[in-house]
């Protein structure tokens, strides 16, 4: 089934199309949610959140070109993992600055690399550590691509705050994965 009647089916409430749907992206999505997310069980619960949305929203889905789709999934994902965090009082740890100055984020580290997936599987694993709310950040910026602008306004908190919870995440990952600078 091509993704266009992939989306009608699921439009037309087809049970088939939903069930399709869901198989294809579920696996990824779930990833997705992980890193937002403290544990297995929690993202698994905002993945079910995230899906009924989908389902209940794409009737008013409009793709555009090839791959809209997923974005569209992906962004529910990400914005069901962020709210059930906020239902759950996970971003407690923010602290404003004045002024930061933050390096460029290293995203080529992330790529799919199938002679190292072992440092890939450390640096994932390094990710999920991080407090949650440092954690919504650095997936945010380095992962998503959002600006810190947006952050804010996706977590509710200040630009500054943003700035200072990445670079925060930054540190614990190198002293979690004993990078010396």
């Amino acid at each position: 089934m091509s993704e266009e009647d992939l989306i009608e089916g699921c439009q037309k409430g087809k049970r088939k199309a939903q069930s399709q749907l869901y198989n294809q992206y579920c696996g990824a999505m779930l990833a997705i949610a992980m890193r937002y997310c403290e544990n297995r069980s929690e993202a698994e619960d905002a993945l079910q959140d995230a899906f009924v949305n989908i389902f209940k929203r794409i009737k008013d889905f409009e793709g555009r070109r090839e791959g809209s789709l997923t974005a569209w999934i992906k962004t529910i994902v990400i914005n069901s993992a962020l709210s059930l965090n906020r239902k759950n009082k996970k971003h407690n740890r923010t602290e404003d600055v004045t002024e930061m100055r933050i390096a460029d984020p290293d995203v080529h580290v992330f790529e799919d690399d199938k002679s190292d997936e072992r440092k890939r599987e450390m640096i994932l694993n390094a990710v999920q550590e991080l407090p949650p709310g440092y954690r919504a950040v650095f997936n945010l910026y380095v992962m998503e691509g959002y600006s810190h602008k947006e952050i804010a306004e996706i977590l509710e908190v200040s630009e500054n705050t943003s700035k200072s919870q990445l670079s925060k995440a930054r540190k614990y990952l190198k002293s979690y994965l004993g990078i010396n600078d």
